[in-house]
């Protein structure tokens, strides 16, 4: 596998939920990517009078299958107003989608550097969009208005759509928050997932540091052409917040 310098880079779709990609080279991202789904939950409890204690219950990804085609979108993108669609990516030759909200704990630990790899591998070729699926009616923290201050404020390279049905995040399985999909294209072939997994070891109580060392190594293998390793760990974080039933 060729080593690869540790960069980002990402290209801006003109429609909420597509993403476009191009050719990468080299990156400074060590790591191998995993298959994951991770749910958290909040449970407040009070354990004595005048003290607020909050714990969140950690949720892996589910494993979903490598060779699985890249699910059809067309997503609203708060911040421009515009429609991105999976069509819009169809001459990159990889596309990562990420499952990320406003609020989660676990996406905010890696939000700046979620945002350096993006902005790296997006010069590379790389296609990026990322998408929040939670209800509104829960979390109206992660609502669209929210969400375009959110991509301003943090200098999103990519789209940041809104699956407000949460029928986006459905057909690709996705159960928390982050959560990282890496699909690679084949001349007019689908995108077929290639990485379903973890963005490194890095946790907000860990104290680990953020590399994005799992995430990078995947992408650097697709950009080259060389195969990936199997052994792809979870993604862990929030689980997405589904709407009241």
């Amino acid at each position: 596998m060729a080593t690869m310098t540790r960069a980002y880079a990402l290209s801006p779709l003109s429609s909420p939920s597509v993403l476009r990609a191009r050719h990468a080279t080299s990156s400074p991202f060590p790591g191998a990517y995993t298959p994951l789904h991770l749910r958290r939950s909040f449970r407040i409890q009070i354990p004595r009078p005048g003290s607020l204690r909050v714990r969140a219950a950690r949720t892996e990804s589910t494993s979903v299958s490598l060779g699985f085609r890249a699910p059809y979108f067309e997503l609203p993108e708060p911040l421009t107003g515009k429609t991105v669609k999976l069509d819009d990516f169809e001459g990159s030759p990889a596309l990562l989608v990420m499952f990320i909200c406003n609020h989660c704990p676990f996406v905010k630990h890696l939000k700046k550097e979620i945002t350096k790899l993006a902005t790296f591998y997006m010069k590379k070729g790389l296609a990026v969009v990322a998408i929040s699926s939670n209800s509104i009616i829960t979390h109206p923290q992660d609502g669209p208005e929210l969400m375009a201050e959110e991509a301003k404020s943090f200098g999103y390279p990519f789209p940041y759509l809104f699956d407000e049905s949460q029928e986006v995040a459905r057909a690709f399985g996705a159960v928390c928050t982050p959560e990282f999909f890496l699909f690679k294209k084949d001349g007019r072939r689908p995108f077929e997932l290639v990485y379903h997994g973890q963005f490194d070891d890095s946790r907000p109580s860990n104290n680990l540091p953020v590399t994005g060392r799992d995430l990078s190594r995947a992408i650097d293998c697709v950009l080259s052409g060389q195969k990936l390793p199997m052994d792809q760990k979870p993604s862990v974080g929030c689980s997405i917040k589904w709407h009241p039933s």
